[in-house]
């Protein structure tokens, strides 16, 4: 078992308390702490400033759909650069990549604070976006590191508690800092966090993965290892699955925005408590799966009710919004029911895929799952604004299409016997390594 994530400077020695039920160790407050704040460095850098896309787009003289671009690039930069962390982490450990990125993700942050226009903004997210992937993809290395089955999912669950809140509370914080300052303000708040994040985490991060059990090779080794996981049936329907998943939450955290405060004419107060709420539903889920759901239904089980439950509010979603106009009363409700089952959804679509491979290839297989997440996710990001102008209607049928298309991955690819011969495998290669 490798040693603690979290320590005080120089002491190896302190052991993981061990689960009498699993046999496994439990999950440290201080670990949960600090890899819950760097996992949300990533929800807090795509939400805090969503109240401010009009201001950036009166600002910089640029239309809504350019200024979503943004938003694009910055998924898109994440994409990029946990492709990036996930091998180094394999290589060379988890810390040196992690610490790496906190440096360039402060410095980028700082261009956006100065960004004369909106090619620079642009750029600069991206480049902020690639370097905060390294907490996301090192995060999740970490739980397969330390933990399998029910134990990796119940670690996951306590790291999303403290990321959760992050969706939640961002809006809300960018709101507020909208009335102060201007958008330039929100990314000076995240200039202040990634330093913060920097700091406590040289200070206090302990590695995971010995020098023993690292993976050897460049990047042929890293290309293979990605040839691999991507071949196994299994793992690619979970990948596919969870980018698709992803591609209805970021359908929804794109578009809402315009769509809340342009077509329903909210204001950005209310549009952040709309966001609030439904950003709650994902953590009460996300919680109650771990906690509860996990111990009492079989993983497949929960991710056909999490899916189909998605793919029934996108019905009702596009229903009322092109058939019934209810208005902002026919709009919110099936959203929130979506949100929250992604709540079951993607925590059990990583633990799942992660359980498939051995912990030395924990951080390529993170960063195959975050790159197809936020693949989609950019991809995905820009379609409610087609035409030039903000749309109901086609927010809820991109939200609907991306949950179908999940819900078909999984069914397809994920076959039970498919997926017992696969952990089978990966069990034999922890036992034998």
């Amino acid at each position: 078992m490798p040693g603690p994530l979290v320590g005080p400077a120089g002491d190896t020695s302190t052991a993981p308390s061990t689960s009498p039920t699993t046999g496994q160790a439990g999950p440290g407050k201080a670990t949960v702490a600090v890899l819950g704040g760097l996992v949300a460095l990533g929800p807090l850098t795509t939400d805090l400033y969503l109240p401010g896309l009009p201001a950036i787009a009166d600002d910089l003289a640029a239309e809504p759909a350019a200024v979503q671009l943004t938003l694009t690039f910055s998924m898109l930069g994440v994409a990029a650069g946990q492709l990036l962390f996930g091998p180094l982490s394999d290589r060379y450990g988890r810390r040196p990549p992690l610490l790496a990125g906190l440096v360039v993700y402060t410095l980028a942050s700082v261009v956006c604070v100065i960004a004369p226009s909106l090619t620079v903004l642009i750029v600069a997210r991206f480049i902020q976006g690639a370097a905060g992937s390294a907490g996301l993809v090192i995060g999740r290395a970490v739980a397969r590191d330390r933990f399998q089955g029910v134990a990796m999912l119940r670690f996951l669950a306590s790291i999303a508690l403290i990321s959760g809140l992050a969706p939640i509370l961002a809006p809300i914080l960018g709101a507020q800092l909208m009335r102060f300052t201007s958008w330039r303000g929100t990314f000076g708040a995240l200039t202040a966090l990634g330093l913060m994040l920097t700091l406590v985490a040289f200070g206090v991060l302990r590695e995971t993965l010995p020098a023993q059990a690292r993976g050897t090779g460049g990047v042929g080794a890293a290309l293979r290892t990605m040839g691999r996981l991507l071949r196994d049936l299994p793992f690619l329907g979970l990948a596919l699955t969870s980018a698709f998943a992803f591609g209805a939450l970021f359908g929804y955290i794109s578009g809402s925005s315009t769509v809340l405060q342009h077509v329903y004419q909210v204001s950005p107060q209310t549009y952040s408590l709309l966001f609030a709420a439904n950003s709650l539903a994902i953590v009460v889920m996300t919680q109650l799966n771990g906690r509860v759901l996990a111990r009492r239904f079989t993983p497949r089980g929960l991710m056909l009710a999490g899916l189909g439950t998605a793919v029934v509010a996108g019905v009702a979603l596009v229903l009322m919004t092109s058939v019934w106009d209810f208005g902002l009363l026919g709009f919110c409700p099936p959203l929130f029911v979506m949100m929250g089952s992604m709540g079951v959804v993607l925590p059990n679509t990583a633990a799942q895929a992660l359980s498939l491979v051995e912990p030395r290839a924990a951080g390529t297989a993170s960063a195959l799952l975050g790159t197809g997440n936020f693949l989609c996710g950019a991809v995905v990001a820009p379609l409610s604004s087609l035409g030039g102008r903000p749309s109901a209607v086609l927010l809820a049928v991109v939200v609907l299409a991306c949950g179908v298309l999940a819900m078909v991955a999984y069914v397809t690819l994920c076959r039970p016997a498919r997926m017992k011969a696969a952990e089978a495998e990966a069990s034999g290669v922890v036992a034998g390594s």
